[in-house]
């Protein structure tokens, strides 16, 4: 194979809301961070234990705006992108690294209703479909999971149906 491939895709509940930063010329950026849990038994003690791994999500321009809005702290996402990292220099001079899922789609997996109320089940009278983002450069790549909920493009605007 001579090609090569950088895609990532995780479920996992956001553990902040989204944070802005808004650019000349109209541009933005949305950062947050999203919680993955790895659950087992200790084969020795018997002890079930649970791994959190933290991963820092960055969005852009339309899709960051959606996030802001509708994205809180606790809700269940999935998330779909490529692994970047980032070098820069602190204010000491030293040279830091960063790695981030530069994130291409998303789907809320949190129902309307239950959003911040830490019932993340999907179940009960309230539970909606999940809905989903997609960048509208990487429309041509959805997955299935992604697909079987309803997307939404540029031309959506701020009327979203939920």
């Amino acid at each position: 194979m001579t090609g090569t491939l950088n895609k990532v895709m995780l479920i996992g509940h956001t553990g902040d809301d989204v944070k802005m930063h808004y650019f000349e010329g109209g541009g933005s950026i949305g950062r947050f961070p999203l919680a993955t849990n790895e659950v087992y038994t200790n084969k020795t003690s018997g002890e079930r234990v649970t791994n959190t791994e933290w991963h820092n999500v960055v969005v852009r321009n339309k899709a960051a705006e959606i996030c802001e809005k509708y994205l809180k702290k606790g809700d269940k996402v999935y998330i779909e992108g490529r692994i970047k990292t980032r070098k820069w220099q602190d204010d000491k001079g030293v040279e830091r690294y960063s790695t981030e899922i530069q994130c291409t789609d998303f789907t809320f997996l949190t129902p309307k209703d239950t959003a911040g109320a830490g019932d993340n089940s999907g179940s009960g009278p309230g539970h909606q479909q999940a809905r989903s983002y997609s960048q509208p450069a990487a429309q041509s790549h959805q997955d299935t999971a992604a697909n079987q909920s309803q997307s939404f493009t540029q031309e959506d605007d701020d009327d979203l149906p939920f």
